[in-house]
């Protein structure tokens, strides 16, 4: 059943590819994209890509206003005729990405339309990073990057992509709980708070989610759902997921109207290694610095984070 899923996913990828012509545009252009890597410090290092097509959702108003007066573009009655998907259960349809980050990129909506909500998914999320182990999952809270907040929906790209995996076996971490059967990490010194779940037991991740996501509403008050991004995948056994509470939907460096301008709308992507600038000046002039401050802006402080894993330690 997994090896047939990810087998119908591989042809899918490769036909849409082949015969969509704004797919073939875009993953064509993809393969020229800019890039270049800097180091934050210690063995930390991050990856930005100059992706003009993502213009569309880094810029994305996803004020209440503009998403009532827009069609939902992952709707499946609102679908473009040549994007085509592969069935998954009764409740979602996976789709070829026609903005592409990832070399192989989907989008994984649920086939009705419900809010980005991640409460009572996230087992779902683990389900797919099992069944399709050649990707990473990912969901971008509604308002920590994901374009359409009024859908709910994951996303998958290929692993390998993005640096957290190779940081994962190279950065320092501390346990907070657990056994040889199932960990919860956070790591040190890494820019970014990020807390990593790591078992073979979906009930143990999905009980551990489920008491983060408590905390976490508990400690910011925000609504719908505390912000957050997360990534998960299955390897070797075992899933590990990342999560990434967050502050901010974007830096101030998106709204400023001077020289300064970086616009840059952090995502799951970004957090987990590769920023996405979609604005050619943007790509030239970032720096390490500039890279520091925007996460430090959109993740949480210390003070909060401390807070965060000691409660956490005690449940």
């Amino acid at each position: 059943m997994q090896q047939q899923l990810q087998n119908r996913v591989n042809q899918l990828l490769k036909s849409q590819i082949q015969e969509w012509e704004l797919a073939a545009k875009n993953y064509l252009g993809l393969s020229g994209a800019l890039k270049k890597h800097f180091l934050l410090g210690g063995d930390v290092g991050v990856d930005v890509q100059y992706n003009p097509e993502r213009i569309y959702s880094s810029s994305a108003k996803v004020d209440t206003k503009s998403i009532t007066e827009r069609k939902c573009f992952l709707c499946p009655a609102h679908l473009p005729s040549q994007q085509k998907s592969v069935g998954l259960g009764k409740d979602y349809l996976i789709l070829v990405n026609p903005f592409p980050i990832f070399p192989r990129h989907l989008t994984i909506p649920h086939r009705n339309h419900q809010p980005q909500l991640i409460l009572g998914n996230f087992g779902t999320m683990l389900n797919l990073a099992r069944e399709l182990d050649e990707f990473e999952i990912f969901y971008n809270g509604p308002r920590c990057g994901a374009s359409a907040p009024d859908h709910f929906h994951f996303q998958a790209g290929n692993k390998g992509f993005m640096p957290i995996l190779e940081d994962f076996l190279t950065v320092h971490r501390t346990v907070i709980k657990g056994n040889k059967d199932a960990r919860a990490m956070y790591f040190d010194k890494y820019i970014r708070k990020c807390i990593i779940l790591q078992s073979n037991e979906k009930q143990i991740l999905t009980h551990w989610f489920d008491q983060l996501y408590q905390i976490m509403a508990q400690m910011t008050g925000h609504e719908p759902e505390p912000m957050m991004n997360i990534l998960a995948s299955w390897d070797k056994g075992q899933w590990l997921v990342f999560i990434f509470p967050r502050m901010l939907h974007r830096p101030w460096q998106y709204f400023d109207e001077t020289q300064q301008k970086i616009l840059l709308s952090p995502a799951s992507v970004d957090l987990g290694g590769v920023l996405i600038t979609p604005r050619e000046e943007d790509f030239k002039k970032i720096t390490p610095s500039d890279i520091i401050d925007i996460f430090g802006q959109v993740t949480w402080n210390d003070s909060n984070f401390e807070k965060l894993i000691e409660l956490f330690s005690k449940t």
